[in-house]
């Protein structure tokens, strides 16, 4: 196997998904010298170097794997785009093979998943080969009120490729996004609750789809809540972000969510890759507080944001969210994560420590030095709820959530307006489209004077994906913002 560096590899490492097809259809590359070119930059960057530390496992059939692929291509040609192509999953989704899942935990540090998430099935169909899992902020973000993006008791901090130490990595699937903008893999899964992808995305110069509740399977991924959880795809390029999306979405018998997205569901999103998108487009912008309330260095990127959209051809809008979307108050995560994460503990082997709440707060009291660096209030919150749903607290908070976000809030605008999607920094507005289910998606924008990134984020209706992935898209050809990190 011949010695691969960071700076003949990196051409190839962050090629887009098409140009690794294309190379390996001529003959140019195989999946094992692509597998062997990401493992080398792992080696280089991620526990030594500067250190991501975005990288909880490396999937010890990742290289058979690819192997298997390889001869299949020879035989009878590839599955689709995402044949012999390496993706890394966060650490909170199942795979049933030799790697564990642990939400970043110790209490599951032993804990081997039985089966593959649906959502594992799907790319590993599609011919993907699930290079790692990544680390994450522990329990997504769901346990304590004042732990780091990126922080787990497991993995340990994630550090930001653009600024290691200095710049915010983004939470909760810190890991992905770290290891993507480093080319620790062509692309990553991350799961979002409320900012999860949209978060890391944008601190670390990705494209990132939050997508529309009930798209994406949940099944086999460790939750927070039935209302609010999806995985979705976190690459370089919009079109990287589109091929894994299609590759991901499909109807699941075991989440009755999924059965809304029936009809609507693609498999192939590239065909809204239009760069010219934006002529013509209705775009709004709630200002207050998303725009009052940023540092002024980002203030001047998204005041440059709205020059080039209207550049591009796009009308730009001011409209107001009623306050009653705005409300930053996590209730129903509250009331929901206890049910949820009692189901799937529930499930976890003998050999795991934990099979409730109770027993994970229990366990990490312990283990007190290791496990509450940050606390665990946000778990003793939950677990003070029945853990039924019944509490009127709960039905109430769900019910306005919907209205405000829902009809009071995004379709509202959209409609009065006639917009085509809504406009926030980073992910400042995540909260309003995770409490409605309904989808974003965030695009490099540039970069503040110390060199942290800043992304743009859209978000529309239930199952807008390719309206979104068309905005972006002729965002991204039209200002070309992203760059590598400097490692």
């Amino acid at each position: 196997m011949p010695t691969y560096d960071l700076e003949s590899t990196l051409d190839l490492a962050k090629a887009r998904i098409s140009e690794l097809q294309l190379q390996m259809t001529t003959g140019q590359l195989t999946s094992v010298e692509l597998v062997s070119v990401y493992l080398a930059r792992i080696a280089a960057l991620d526990k030594t170097g500067p250190a991501l530390n975005a990288v909880l496992e490396v999937n010890p059939d990742a290289m058979q794997t690819a192997q298997a692929l390889d001869a299949e291509r020879r035989r009878q040609g590839p599955r689709g785009p995402l044949h012999g192509i390496p993706v890394l999953m966060k650490g909170n989704i199942d795979t049933g093979d030799k790697m564990h899942t642990t939400a970043g935990s110790r209490a599951l540090a032993n804990w081997y998943a039985q089966t593959d998430a649906f959502v594992v099935k799907r790319l590993r169909e599609a011919g993907a080969v699930i290079l790692g899992k990544t680390n994450l902020t522990e329990w997504a973000n769901f346990m304590a009120e004042n732990m780091p993006n990126g922080y787990s008791s497991l993995g340990g901090q994630v550090r930001n490729p653009y600024g290691p130490g200095t710049h915010d990595t983004g939470g909760s699937s810190a890991g992905t996004g770290a290891a993507i903008a480093a080319s620790l893999a062509a692309v990553g899964v991350g799961t979002e609750t409320s900012g999860s992808i949209l978060s890391p995305s944008s601190q670390n110069s990705l494209v990132g789809i939050k997508p529309t509740v009930g798209l994406i399977s949940r099944t086999g991924i460790i939750p927070i809540s039935f209302s609010q959880d999806t995985a979705g795809p976190m690459a370089r390029t919009v079109e990287d972000a589109a091929i894994l999306l299609g590759a991901m979405t499909g109807v699941d018998p075991a989440d009755p969510a999924t059965g809304s997205s029936l009809g609507v569901a693609l498999s192939d999103y590239t065909a809204f890759l239009d760069a010219t998108a934006l002529k013509g487009a209705r775009i709004g912008i709630p200002r207050d507080p998303f725009y009052t309330e940023l540092p002024e260095a980002k203030q001047k990127i998204m005041d440059s944001v709205i020059a080039q959209l209207t550049e591009l051809g796009a009308t730009v809008v001011d409209v107001d969210l009623p306050k009653a979307a705005l409300g930053e108050d996590i209730n129903v995560l509250v009331y929901e994560f206890k049910s949820a994460i009692n189901a799937y503990l529930g499930s976890v082997g003998a050999n795991v420590p934990v099979h409730t709440l109770a027993e994970l707060i229990a366990y990490n009291e312990a283990h007190s030095a290791e496990m509450l660096r940050y606390g665990q209030a946000v778990l003793l919150k939950s677990e003070e709820t029945s853990g039924s749903l019944t509490e009127s607290a709960y039905i109430e908070s769900r019910l306005r959530d919907l209205r405000a976000t829902r009809e009071e809030g995004i379709d509202r605008l959209l409609t009065s307006h006639k917009l085509n999607a809504l406009l926030f920094p980073n992910n400042w507005g995540a909260g309003v489209a995770a409490k409605a289910g309904y989808p974003s998606i965030t695009v490099p924008a540039g970069y503040t004077p110390d060199g942290e990134p800043v992304g743009m984020t859209l978000t529309g209706t239930a199952f807008s994906e390719p309206t979104l992935i068309r905005l972006a898209y002729a965002y991204e050809q039209g200002t070309h913002h992203r760059v590598e990190p400097k490692l």
